[in-house]
C-alpha cells in the first residue's frame, strides 16, 4: 500500500523561478514598448507638429472680435439734430451664472415691467449667445427702472444693467418718412452689406435716409485681440484697433419749414414737398399720417406693430414719395406749354369756351367747370381761371403721343432719382402703354381728359414739386437730393452732395415759358384767379396752380356736391406753387387726401411753407403768439 505522502508531486522550485523570470521579461518588454510609443508620440507632437499645434493653441487662447463703430448723427441744413445716439441702459442676463433661469425671469418681472415680447425676444436672442455671454433682456430702461433694479441687485446673480448707445429721433413721427429708422439686423440685411464689417453690429438702417446712407452712417468696425481661457471667457485685451465712426450727414431739410408743413396739414392725410429749384435740394417732405420711429429701434411689440399696420389711413405708407394721385389741373401748365412749343396753338392765341367741348361726331360733351364757359381765353387767362376747354382743345390737337413725348422730358411717369429707397414712378400714359397694359387702342376722349390731368395720369407729390422746379428754373431737370453734405469726425472738410442734372428741357420759345409762368402768377394774384386768397398780406409774389384729383368717376351730366359725398369719396385737393415770382427760391406741391378743394384745403398749407422758408422771422413770430 502506497502512502499519501508518496503520492504528492515534488515541488519544482527552479521551474517556478524560470516562469517568473520569463513573465517579468515579457512585462518589461511591454513597458518598454509603451514607453517607446509615448516617446514617439511626444516627439511627433512636440517636434514634428510643433508649429501646427502651437498655432492652434494660440488661436484657442487669443481670439479676434469686432468693435462696433458709433453711428453717424443726422442734422438738418441749419445744424439741428434729427437723429442721434443717446446713452441708454439695458438689462442683461448671463445664463451660466443663473441657477434657475425661469425663476430669475419671474422675479425680475416683479421688480420691473417685462412684457411677453421682452421674454420672447430674450429666448430668441439666447440661442445666438454662449452660456457665459450676456443676453439682452430689456432695452431702453428708464431711470426709475434702473433705480429699482439697483436696490434689488443683490437678489439677482448674473443679472446687471449695462450702458449702451441707442438711436433716437427727437422729432418722432414728423420725420419718419424722411429719416426712416434703424432696427435689429437680420439675415436679409446682411446679404446686402459686407458681413465682415457688420460683425458685432446689432442695428441697421431699414428705410429712408438711414437705409440709403447706411454705408456712410455705419462706419468701419474695429478689432480687438483678447486672451481667453479654455471655455472662451475673456481674460484680458491684448491689442485694439479702434473703429472708424460713421459719417455725420447734413440733410437739406429745414426743420422749421418741415414743422410748418406738418402743423398746417393738421390731422388730415396728405403730403407736402418743397424743393429749391436752383440746386434740387429738398427743403421739406411731409407724409401724414406717420408713426414714431423710436418705437422700432429696440423692437416694437407685436400688438403695437399690428395697430400701426392695420390703421385705416396707413401711417406706414409714404405718400410724398410713393403716393399716386391724378394731377388734375396742376398738369395744365405743362399741357399748355407743350401746345405752344409744339406749334398747335400760339402764345397769344385764344380758344373759345362756352362750357362744353365736343369731339367730332359725338353728342356727349366734356364740360368746363364754369357753367356757360369763360369766353375767349389764351394761355395766361386759361391758367388763371383754369379753363378746361382750352386744355381739352390743346390736348386733342397735340395727341397722346406728343403729350407723352414732351411731358416725359420733365420727369412725369418716372422716379425722380431722389436719395431715398422705394420711390414711386407715377404714370404718363401713351398709346403703346395702353395697348400693352389693356390690349386696347387709345381713344380720342382719353386724350381730351388727359389735357386736364385726368384719366390714366398719375403723379407723386415729389414728382409735382420737381417738375415744377424744372419749369421755373428754365428746363434744368435735377434728381432732388436730401443729403446736403457728409463729414467723418476725423475729417477737416465736409463732403458736399450735389443733385445730379438728369436732362435739360429745350426752351424753343422763351415767351411761351414766360407766358405759362405769368398765368400761374395770375392764379394767385389775378382778379379771377382760382387761389386769390393765398396771397393775402404776402411779402413776396406767389405763383401757383390749384388742382382736384377725382376719387370716383362721374357721369357727364352729374354735378359734384361735396357735402353730399362721404369723406372717403371726396376728391383729393392739390396745389403747386413757387416764389418769389421774379427769382424763385422754392417750389411746393401739396396734396390733401379727400380734401375736396385745392383753393380751400391745399393752398393755405403751401402758403405756410412759403412763409417759413422766405420770411422765417415772421413765421417764428406768428408761431410764438
Amino acid at each position: 500500500m502506497i502512502s499519501a505522502t508518496a503520492q504528492r508531486p515534488i515541488k519544482d522550485a527552479q521551474g517556478e523561478q524560470r516562469l517568473i523570470a520569463r513573465r517579468a521579461q515579457q512585462g518589461f518588454f511591454i513597458i518598454l514598448l509603451v514607453l517607446a510609443g509615448l516617446a514617439a508620440r511626444y516627439f511627433y507632437l512636440q517636434v514634428l507638429s510643433h508649429d501646427r499645434y502651437a498655432t492652434r493653441s494660440e488661436s484657442n487662447r487669443v481670439q479676434v472680435r469686432p468693435v462696433t463703430p458709433n453711428r453717424g448723427v443726422i442734422y438738418d441744413r441749419r445744424g439741428r439734430v434729427l437723429a442721434e445716439n443717446l446713452p441708454a441702459y439695458r438689462l442683461e442676463l448671463i445664463p451660466e451664472e443663473t441657477a434657475d433661469l425661469e425663476q430669475t425671469l419671474a422675479r425680475l418681472a416683479e421688480v420691473m415691467e417685462l412684457s411677453d415680447d421682452d421674454i420672447e425676444r430674450f429666448r430668441k436672442n439666447r440661442a445666438r449667445y454662449r452660456e457665459f455671454e450676456s443676453v439682452p433682456v430689456k432695452f431702453n430702461l428708464d431711470e426709475q427702472a434702473v433705480a429699482r433694479f439697483a436696490v434689488n441687485r443683490h437678489r439677482f446673480g448674473g443679472v446687471d444693467v449695462v450702458p449702451y448707445l441707442s438711436r433716437h429721433y427727437p422729432y418722432a413721427d414728423m420725420l419718419t418718412h424722411v429719416l426712416g429708422y434703424v432696427g435689429r439686423i437680420d439675415d436679409s440685411d446682411l446679404a446686402n452689406v459686407d458681413p465682415e464689417n457688420y460683425r458685432g453690429t446689432t442695428h441697421i438702417g431699414k428705410i429712408g435716409i438711414e437705409r440709403h446712407y447706411e454705408t456712410e452712417l455705419h462706419g468701419q468696425s474695429g478689432l480687438e485681440r483678447v486672451e481667453t481661457n479654455a471655455r472662451g471667457r475673456v481674460l484680458r485685451v491684448l491689442e485694439r484697433q479702434d473703429p472708424q465712426a460713421g459719417m455725420d450727414i447734413v440733410l437739406s431739410i429745414d426743420i422749421a419749414v418741415q414743422t410748418a408743413a406738418w402743423n398746417t396739414l393738421g390731422e388730415r392725410a396728405g403730403a407736402v414737398v418743397a424743393i429749391d429749384p436752383n440746386d434740387g435740394s429738398v427743403i421739406a417732405m411731409v407724409s401724414k399720417p406717420a408713426f414714431d420711429a423710436n418705437a422700432f429701434v429696440n423692437g416694437i411689440s407685436t400688438r403695437d406693430y399690428q395697430a400701426i399696420l392695420n390703421a385705416p389711413r396707413q401711417p406706414l405708407f409714404n405718400r410724398a414719395l410713393a403716393g399716386g394721385y391724378e394731377p388734375g389741373s396742376t398738369l395744365k401748365p405743362f399741357i399748355g406749354l407743350a401746345g405752344i412749343e409744339m406749334g398747335v396753338v400760339g402764345v397769344n392765341e385764344p380758344i373759345f369756351s362756352n362750357g362744353e367741348f365736343f369731339l367730332e361726331g359725338q353728342q356727349r360733351p366734356f364740360r368746363d367747370w364754369k357753367e356757360g364757359g369763360h369766353g375767349w381765353a389764351e394761355i395766361r387767362r386759361a391758367l388763371e381761371e383754369s379753363v378746361n376747354t382750352y386744355f381739352y382743345k390743346v390736348a386733342l390737337d397735340l395727341g397722346v403721343d406728343r403729350i407723352h413725348e414732351y411731358l416725359d422730358q420733365f420727369g412725369f411717369g418716372q422716379p425722380t432719382g431722389i436719395d431715398l429707397p422705394n420711390e414711386g414712378s407715377g404714370l404718363l400714359p401713351s398709346r403703346d402703354w395702353k395697348r400693352g397694359r389693356y390690349g386696347e387702342p387709345w381713344y380720342p376722349g382719353e386724350t381730351v381728359i388727359s389735357g386736364i390731368g385726368q384719366g390714366f395720369n398719375v403723379v407723386t407729390p415729389l414728382q409735382l414739386a420737381n417738375t415744377l422746379a424744372t419749369l421755373v428754373n428754365g428746363g434744368r431737370r435735377m434728381a432732388p437730393r436730401l443729403g446736403l453734405a457728409g463729414k467723418y469726425p476725423d475729417d477737416e472738410k465736409a463732403r458736399q452732395f450735389e443733385a445730379p442734372l438728369v436732362n435739360t428741357v429745350p426752351v424753343k420759345d422763351p415767351e411761351a415759358w414766360q407766358a405759362v409762368l405769368d398765368g400761374m402768377r395770375r392764379v394767385v394774384n389775378g382778379v379771377a384767379g382760382t387761389a386769390r386768397d393765398v396771397s393775402l398780406n404776402a411779402d413776396y409774389v406767389i405763383a401757383g396752380k390749384t388742382g382736384t384729383a377725382q376719387v370716383f368717376a362721374m357721369a357727364a351730366d352729374e354735378k359734384y356736391e361735396e357735402s353730399e359725398v362721404a369723406e372717403h369719396l371726396r376728391h383729393h385737393a392739390l396745389f403747386i406753387a413757387f416764389a418769389p415770382f421774379d427769382s424763385p427760391q422754392i417750389t411746393v406741391a401739396v396734396v390733401v387726401d379727400h380734401g375736396g378743394s385745392g383753393t380751400r384745403d391745399a393752398a393755405p398749407i403751401a402758403r405756410a411753407v412759403l412763409d417759413a422758408w422766405l420770411v422765417p422771422d415772421k413765421n417764428l413770430a406768428r408761431s410764438t403768439k
